[in-house]
């Protein structure tokens, strides 16, 4: 399933990309497209093979070429693109979000598998990721429990965040023009601006634009390890913010700007001006963390 994922979404990568060119243009070398898309050569010819029986590209080897005058071919829905585990992560927070969860709230797996729609096998190796971090917690007698985490572990996971995502920053800004993420980091900044517009009813709507937003920058830089550890410090993360509803709305609109004071540094292509604008979201962000988890005691 996570490879079937992983080729609709770098074929519709391809795809986007392939659109830009004109009828005749040469095709980018296998290893080009690897790199930006961020996936394998096998995985490349297979996407090339693809696009070949549908005539958007003709030639063989290094002798590909654009067909621009083919007719439209439709990318795979959106859905089909996302890793199942990166859906089940966004209905947790939803369900966490929306419904208020607490401390000591328990977790049925079987509930969640049928309000997700997946297998309960599937919410078991989801909760079990976070249990190490002392967020969740398994009950000797079954099923499971919300935690909460000291006020200097959430000052240690941010140091890594920071971390992490300072260094993905300044390697998104050396991104080739050709890179399909550019195309994604514009469609962020239109829904931010959209979001923006609405804050004062869509305010709620902040924590998954938040979390696509970093995970795109975090994906400049692949690294089985980085994308790991990264989903549990967004889940932790908002988790935590949803528990301080105090200003919410306004934390929300400050984070919202700050975003796209980021998104148009990075759009700038200034590793400078990429690296003061991540810092200070960053900064911001972390005081934040710090006001909240003292409004909360030791929840984070």
């Amino acid at each position: 399933m996570k490879t079937d994922t992983l080729f609709k979404r770098a074929f519709n990568d391809a795809l986007l990309l392939t659109s830009r060119l004109r009828d005749g243009d040469p095709i980018p070398s296998e290893t080009m497209l690897a790199a930006e898309l961020g996936v394998s050569r096998t995985t490349v010819r297979k996407i090339l093979a693809t696009l070949t029986e549908q005539g958007v590209v003709a030639g063989t080897g290094r002798s590909r070429f654009a067909r621009a005058s083919a007719g439209e071919v439709q990318p795979f829905p959106e859905a089909e693109t996302v890793p199942t585990s990166v859906q089940v992560e966004k209905q947790f927070m939803e369900w966490m979000l929306r419904g208020d969860a607490k401390a000591g709230a328990l977790i049925n797996e079987l509930d969640l598998a049928r309000q997700f729609k997946v297998a309960t096998t599937v919410i078991r190796e989801f909760l079990n990721s976070f249990q190490r971090f002392g967020l969740i917690e398994r009950r000797p007698s079954g099923g499971w429990v919300l935690q909460g985490f000291t006020h200097s572990f959430a000052l240690e996971l941010f140091e890594i965040r920071e971390m992490f995502e300072l260094r993905s920053a300044r390697e998104f800004s050396s991104l080739p023009g050709s890179s399909p993420l550019w195309h994604e980091l514009r469609r962020l900044r239109q829904e931010h601006i959209d979001l923006l517009s609405e804050i004062e009813t869509r305010f709620q709507d902040f924590s998954d634009l938040d979390s696509r937003f970093h995970r795109l920058v975090n994906t400049a830089v692949p690294n089985r390890f980085i994308d790991g550890f990264f989903d549990i410090i967004t889940l932790i993360f908002h988790y935590h913010y949803q528990w301080n509803k105090k200003d919410e709305r306004e934390r929300n609109e400050v984070a919202i700007r700050e975003h796209l004071a980021y998104i148009d540094a990075l759009l700038s292509r200034s590793r400078s001006a990429v690296a003061t604008a991540c810092r200070r979201h960053l900064a911001s962000a972390r005081q934040t963390l710090i006001r909240s988890t003292s409004d909360t005691g030791s929840v984070a």
